[in-house]
């Protein structure tokens, strides 16, 4: 259709060419033969010509680039996993953040300053921050971060001096007092290249109103007149100290926090899990988006992926603090990791093997025993169980199923002999899937709900089986289940920084993917974070 349309516009244009030609020959026609109204005439008929080809050439340029934006969005790798801080989140988060900049602030250290005005010199050292009292606020900027605002605040200070005045001197504590302390920062948030959420830049702006200076000692009333040139060279001072300190805070040390967020790393011996960003996190006057890749691998063969094909998870609450959303990729990555690490395969013999189910296999295939050895009718036998393809899930508005597919071989153990098949079966189970989090780590509880049991070799032995339907599927519930449930039970972590948990969890299921809400603790402050990350502490482990 494209091809069509272009070739006509090249016929259109090669037309109005050839008709510019024409007009402008008789054109020069017209001012000897006087023939006006023609002229007139074509000249109309080739300015509406210009106007048909332009729009069709407007009409394929809005077309490309429909195209080309459709092209990007199909390519667009899909979230496993999703995660939005709302402004209640934020809310929570202020207070932390201003216990965290009081201390920051309070271990600006500034040089010792010496000067002279006239018959004065004076200097001064030791400068302390005895005391803040901030007035802060913390909220989203839209599409670049987070804006940490201080408005009409205080700041207390202690320093010494010495002041020579002709042959008098004195030393003694000033206590000043900077007022109307006022502090813009944004924090601009982004992807790194490791798909880590990174602070990439810092804006800072810093000014202090003014500032009073009181001061102690044998002069220290004779001296309050020269309080206005100490203060003045304070406030300037500490003007440069404040944004270089919030600065060092953002860059080194919160980076350093939102390092302990795991973003590819193990789970266990078998697999391990990719949380990096797909893109830059989104930012709204409400809330704070990240789309991660929520993804397993196995770490024998770490390339060899799922293709994710899920449906991209929707969040439209706010309720809560944060939100979790992952999607049936999510835990079908897992499934297959798992698989490809050779997990999903068991045997069942021995004391493993209840009685009764022994004695039903042994009267099922008794003919088959007695045609191959007499004598094996003494020896135990056991159920070979091998999950035969990737389990997949099935996440809906009524709950979360994963499908299992499995080959069950039936065998005869002879001492100190190999095994010998009595058969080959096809087993078909579907477990109910319960999502739950605790802390933030994420575990799921599986309950056989449907089993089914059959011969892909002969429909005979398949109506032989149906008495075994019970059994096995009470086998599984008592033995292989328990089993399953009790390895799976840590969980995963999502990716949270240290020291930060869920609580109050709310789990809803949807069409393709779940979501839980909560609200976020603190179990340690800021500061206690990242002085653990410094000494290489950590509570993240997967």
């Amino acid at each position: 259709m494209l091809s069509s349309i272009r070739l006509k516009g090249k016929i259109i244009l090669l037309f109005a060419c050839c008709l510019d030609i024409f007009i402008c020959q008789d054109l020069f026609s017209c001012r000897r033969t006087g023939e006006a109204l023609w002229c007139r005439r074509e000249k109309l008929l080739h300015q509406w010509t210009d106007k048909v080809c332009s729009g069709i050439m407007g009409l394929l340029k809005v077309s490309v680039i429909f195209l080309l934006s459709l092209i990007t969005m199909t390519l667009a790798e899909p979230p496993g996993c999703k995660i939005r801080i709302t402004d209640r989140g934020l809310e929570m988060l202020k207070a932390e953040t201003k216990r965290f900049v009081e201390g920051e602030l309070s271990n600006i250290t500034m040089p010792e300053m010496r000067g002279k005005e006239g018959r004065f010199q004076y200097t001064i050292k030791d400068v302390k921050i005895t005391e803040l009292n901030l007035t802060s606020d913390l909220r989203f900027q839209p599409d670049v971060g987070l804006l940490f605002e201080v408005q009409n605040s205080s700041i207390t200070l202690n320093f010494q001096r010495r002041i020579l005045y002709w042959l008098f001197y004195d030393e003694g504590a000033i206590n000043a007092s900077a007022e109307g302390v006022n502090i813009f920062t944004v924090l601009h948030l982004i992807k790194d290249q490791d798909g880590r959420l990174k602070i990439s830049n810092i804006t800072c702006n810093a000014f202090i109103t003014k500032m009073r200076a009181r001061f102690s000692g044998t002069l220290g009333r004779v001296y309050d007149f020269i309080g206005t040139l100490l203060t003045t060279g304070m406030r300037f001072v500490l003007n440069k100290q404040i944004c270089p300190a919030l600065n060092h805070a953002a860059l080194v040390l919160v980076n350093q926090l939102l390092e302990t967020v795991p973003v590819r790393t193990e789970v266990n011996s078998y697999v391990g899990i990719d949380y990096s960003l797909l893109n830059d996190p989104v930012v709204t006057e409400t809330s704070l988006d990240m789309d991660f890749r929520g993804m397993f691998y196995d770490l024998k063969n770490e390339n060899e992926t799922l293709v994710n094909n899920a449906v991209n998870p929707v969040l439209r609450e706010y309720d809560r603090m944060v939100y979790l959303a992952l999607s049936e990729y999510f835990f079908d990555s897992g499934l297959y990791s798992y698989f490809k690490g050779g997990l999903f395969q068991t045997q069942i013999a021995n004391e493993r093997m209840s009685k009764d189910l022994e004695m039903l296999l042994r009267t099922t295939y008794l003919g088959k025993i007695m045609m191959l050895d007499p004598a094996f009718m003494e020896h135990p036998l056991s159920l070979e169980l091998e999950v035969t393809s990737p389990p997949r899930s099935t996440i809906k508005t009524s709950g979360a199923m994963v499908a299992v597919n499995c080959n069950v071989k039936v065998l005869v153990l002879p001492p100190g002999k190999p095994a010998v098949q009595l058969s080959s079966l096809t087993m078909e189970g579907k477990f109910n899937a319960e999502v739950s989090m605790k802390g933030k780590r994420l575990t799921i509880h599986l309950e056989l709900k449907k089993f089914k049991i059959f011969s892909s070799e002969s429909a005979f032995e398949s109506f032989a089986l149906i008495p075994l339907q019970g059994p096995l599927k009470t086998m599984l519930q008592i033995s292989a289940v328990p089993l399953i449930n009790n390895y799976i039970k840590r969980g995963v972590q999502i990716p949270l920084p240290d020291g930060m948990d869920f609580i109050e969890e709310v789990v809803e299921y949807h069409n393709g993917y779940i979501i839980v809400g909560a609200n976020l603790h603190f179990r340690t402050g800021l500061r206690e974070i990242i002085e653990r990350k410094l000494s290489g502490e950590t509570d993240n482990s997967v």
